[in-house]
């Protein structure tokens, strides 16, 4: 990421196709080459590991940091495989456009993927990459199919809540659970790999279309998932495999009360002397799905804010270091090429500075954030960056463009921007002019969510931090996706110097 380049950012799920979600089929390849047209170098995405609608079907909560959303399995592919026939496609109910429906999808898909596992066992001889991705995956594979058949089991049960056997994995209480949930685990593998195969077609896609995909990584992984169920001894957890500490944030400008997240926190002292071993295999895993790899909450690697389980907020909570150092010089020594950017937005410390300072990792600068006060060398405008950022209109996190302007700007706030602009701007071209103002800064890489380059309003956002429904929910719309769009984005792409 070090010569200049531009980008987009849509998860796949909110890709427009005719069942309901966003998936890996013919609307994501004619999103990349949407892409190509308009001269990007990047497609950024959001984590593709599964969803769970307990927690709003937020990316960032997972049952595991490894396993794959097969809820964003392509139909169409399926049947070209061979798996499923082209008439169990005239079943799919009529979806809305515009927003994803996850119940009606989900149960459309089961469907569907009952029928084509069937399907895949009929000519599984055929398939000689199937064994090769069960082995080159069991580190977290099988475990993970045993996790999700328990799950089904105990009915979405907390796996700490469990019967002891299972809960500890003790052998026999293992072995006994491979043995009768064997038809449930071998379907999860199935489609795991379905995911993974037409993940990897759609990435060879981009590449041949010059496109770079640019993933996600949370910091934190969920209580329950596999992933703490498995590695118990890597997190701090109490004899009852519960955990003692939360993560979260402190008290700051915009909330009196900090965030409580939840999630168990790392026992850093044993993944150092395991020399990393668990994330090192993470990495490895992402860096096969993905170019890049944004970091979220990266200031988490160099100090975390512990609170105690039994909080309600996060106000009494106390900073731990992490061994920030030792960690990034495992990863960058064991993978020259890692090419991460970190999230760096909030109050950053001089300590979590002079770490991506030192390996290089471009931080991120969020143009929403730079006409909230009178401050001309505010870090957020585009005179004051470097080149090694990440400029976004917003985020995911973020308002649209158009939805700040209308909704949440003051009028101060839009007098400077149009004083930093050199002129008033029409509404309705507001989001042209900071998706100006991102790609004629110095900053390598500018990337615009799309609902950004679309100019939609806040009723398009993708999340509202904080609350838990409503969000995740917006998708492109049939017809939106136009050469006329892709065309505007090029020539302001080569104007300045990103094509």
């Amino acid at each position: 990421m070090k010569r200049r380049g531009s980008g987009v950012l849509i998860p796949i799920a909110s890709l427009s196709s005719d069942c309901g979600i966003g998936d890996l089929g013919p609307g994501a390849c004619a999103f990349a080459d949407f892409l190509a047209r308009a001269k990007q170098n990047y497609w950024q995405v959001l984590p593709l590991n599964p969803i769970d609608e307990a927690y709003g079907h937020s990316p960032y909560h997972s049952d595991s940091a490894f396993a794959y959303n097969t809820l964003l399995i392509s139909p169409e592919r399926l049947v070209e495989e061979g798996w499923l026939e082209a008439r169990a496609l005239d079943s799919r109910p009529e979806f809305p456009q515009g927003t994803i429906d996850y119940r009606a999808a989900r149960v459309f898909k089961e469907k569907i993927l009952d029928q084509a596992y069937r399907g895949f066992n009929k000519r599984r001889q055929k398939e000689h990459g199937y064994e090769r991705f069960r082995a080159d995956n069991s580190f977290w594979l099988d475990d993970f199919a045993l996790f999700a058949a328990l799950k089904r089991h105990f009915q979405g049960r907390v796996w700490g809540d469990w019967e002891d056997g299972l809960r500890d994995r003790e052998t026999k209480a293992i072995a006994a659970a491979r043995q009768k949930f064997l038809p449930e685990i071998e379907k999860e593998i199935f489609l795991q790999y379905a995911f993974f195969k037409q993940w990897f077609a759609l990435k060879q896609h981009c590449r041949r279309k010059g496109i770079l995909i640019f993933g996600d990584i949370p910091v934190y992984v969920d209580y329950d998932s596999s992933d703490v169920w498995v590695n118990p001894d890597l997190f701090k957890l109490d004899e009852r495999k519960k955990p003692y500490v939360v993560a979260g944030v402190p008290p700051d400008y915009f909330s009196a009360t900090g965030q409580l997240w939840g999630n168990p926190l790392y026992r850093w002292e044993v993944l150092e002397e395991r020399d990393f071993d668990w994330w090192v295999r993470r990495i490895e895993h992402n860096m096969g799905l993905f170019d890049v790899m944004r970091i979220d909450h990266f200031r988490g690697f160099v100090g975390f804010w512990e609170v105690p389980a039994t909080e309600t907020t996060a106000v009494n909570g106390c900073w731990r270091e992490a061994p920030a150092l030792d960690f990034f010089h495992r990863l960058t020594r064991r993978f020259p090429n890692l090419s991460l950017v970190a999230e760096d937005l909030g109050i950053i410390t001089p300590d979590v500075r002079e770490v991506m300072d030192h390996f290089e990792f471009p931080g991120m600068k969020v143009l929403l954030f730079a006409f909230g006060e009178d401050n001309p060398m505010h870090p957020y405008l585009p005179h004051t960056y470097g080149k090694n950022f990440v400029v976004y209109t917003g985020t995911h996190d973020n308002n649209t463009v158009r939805g700040w302007f209308d909704r949440e700007a003051g009028e101060a706030d839009k007098q400077r921007l149009f004083r930093y602009l050199g002129r008033e701007v029409p509404r309705e071209e507001i989001h042209w002019s900071l998706i100006r103002l991102a790609m004629m800064s110095v900053a390598n890489t500018c990337i615009f969510p799309m609902q950004d380059l679309l100019g939609l309003g806040e009723d398009c956002r993708m999340n509202r931090p904080a609350t838990s429904r409503g969000n995740w929910r917006w998708r492109l719309s049939p017809g939106q996706m136009t050469d006329g769009l892709a065309d505007t984005l090029a020539d302001l792409t080569e104007l300045y110097g990103r094509a």
